[in-house]
């Protein structure tokens, strides 16, 4: 049985982060797909890498005007419905909540995250209403609802109420080959990219946003380098600027002798190295959809310091190490870790054996079973 999908890639942002990082993984596995006739609706800036990474597909390029995002949102209502009888698709896949209205073809939607209900004061006045709404509309309206945790499916069934149809959880992968222990290789180049010197590291990898936790990450790292200098516990924060403005301000005032330093956005081809040649990974995130940074530590082999919030125990199971998010625990969970080598190793041999049963595969087959509940399997 196969089914025809149109997908909509134009939520993709230009740095390729959050939905892009998804896209990127899943595209190509439906692609490849016997069960898919797959075509993506994108931005003309998308299509030189989904088409190297996904040949089968059929790409639809979009006007280019549709890079604002009020024009994208009014194409997706307008133009997508067009596309969709144009291609004969059985279902259209909107990969980041919201989804074409005026269309009676089935509809698959993506919702990654609820935290827009239990935590709004870690989002903006404008992004917590608009995100509300569209969850609330698709757990009512879509003829299906993808979560990449449990976590995040009990969140929303909690706060929009009962869904239409029943919610598909469908956990993230990762690329075991690119995360691994053996992107140390790459530790020298790295190093020098990105000017980190000889010194041993804690990494942190994630936009500077409110819910990433990163002030009390840096007051921890602080008491505990004046308390235990001889750690050298340094911290290194890959990710673009958000919207946590304090804490951006405070890492844009940093001085040599902070025990920190932000790269900004680091590109994803660094990104291996860098976490591979950490120390350990501090993710301190109080609400996670899913936590692929999460994910991508343990598959490099690289113990990992989180939070039990939400959907980071279903990513670390038994192999992270859980700390409150306050800044006194935080600091008390990097002091054991960094005291304890034998340990460390043994964490990152574990959580690399986890991460390898975190496949790409088996999240597009779950996709597919999406689609083919979506059309009532006539397809």
């Amino acid at each position: 049985m196969s089914v025809t999908v149109l997908l909509d890639a134009t939520s993709v942002p230009a740095d390729s982060g959050g939905v892009g990082r998804y896209l990127r993984e899943l595209v190509p596995v439906l692609a490849r797909h016997e069960g898919v006739d797959l075509h993506v609706a994108c931005q003309r800036r998308d299509v030189a890498w989904l088409r190297e990474g996904s040949p089968a597909a059929v790409l639809h390029p979009v006007p280019e005007r549709t890079t604002s995002v009020p024009l994208r949102l009014v194409w997706e209502q307008l133009g997508l419905p067009r596309l969709a009888r144009a291609v004969g698709a059985d279902v259209v896949h909107s990969p980041h909540y919201t989804m074409p209205l005026l269309t009676r073809r089935p509809r698959v939607v993506t919702l990654h995250d609820a935290t827009f209900f239990s935590h709004p004061e870690l989002h903006g006045r404008l992004k917590g209403p608009f995100f509300r709404a569209w969850i609330r509309l698709a757990a009512r309206r879509a003829d299906r609802c993808v979560t990449p945790s449990r976590a995040t499916a009990d969140e929303v069934e909690r706060w929009a109420g009962p869904p239409r149809a029943p919610l598909v959880v469908s956990l993230h992968g990762v690329d075991t080959v690119r995360y691994s222990p053996g992107a140390r290789a790459d530790e020298a180049a790295a190093r020098v990219a990105l000017d980190l010197g000889d010194e041993p590291y804690v990494a942190f990898v994630g936009t500077i946003e409110p819910r990433k936790n990163v002030g009390p990450l840096l007051d921890a790292v602080t008491a505990l380098a004046a308390r235990r200098p001889e750690l050298r516990p340094r911290l290194v924060l890959a990710g673009g600027r958000g919207w946590d403005d304090e804490t951006v301000a405070r890492l844009e005032a940093a001085s040599p002798s902070d025990p920190w330093r932000w790269l900004g956005y680091v590109d994803e081809g660094l990104l291996p190295a860098f976490l591979a040649s950490s120390a350990l990974v501090a993710y301190p995130s109080v609400g996670e959809g899913f936590g692929l940074p999460i994910l991508e530590a343990l598959a490099s082999g690289v113990p990992v310091v989180t939070t039990d919030r939400l959907a980071a125990p279903e990513v670390g199971g038994d192999v992270a190490v859980y700390s409150e998010p306050d800044a006194g625990s935080l600091e008390l969970a990097l002091e054991a870790l960094l005291d304890d080598e034998p340990r460390r190793r043994e964490l990152g041999r574990r959580g690399r054996e986890r991460a390898l049963t975190f496949t790409w595969r088996r999240t597009g087959d779950e996709h597919v079973g999406a689609y083919l509940a979506a059309t009532g399997g006539r397809s």
